[in-house]
């Protein structure tokens, strides 16, 4: 099915500075949409690694404070 949209006179510049050579505006939009899921992918991929580092930190630092309440005897 092809269906017509309306663009402002600024967005159909910019997807006429985006095209290379004989691409369609479809093309172009398809390519950007695509380009956007990947990012996502990646960003999604880089804050799951950066929350599993900081997972492994926070256990290193209660693990130590462990260790620190077990060696002093506190007595009140």
């Amino acid at each position: 099915m092809v269906t017509t949209i309306q663009l402002n006179d600024n967005v159909k510049l910019a997807l006429d500075r985006l095209k290379e050579g004989k691409k369609t505006y479809e093309e172009v939009i398809v390519e950007m949409m695509q380009k956007l899921e990947e990012q996502k992918r990646k960003q999604t991929q880089l804050l799951i690694e950066g929350y599993k580092e900081m997972a492994t930190e926070n256990i290193k630092i209660a693990k130590e404070f462990e260790d620190i309440e077990r060696d002093l005897s506190w007595e009140w």
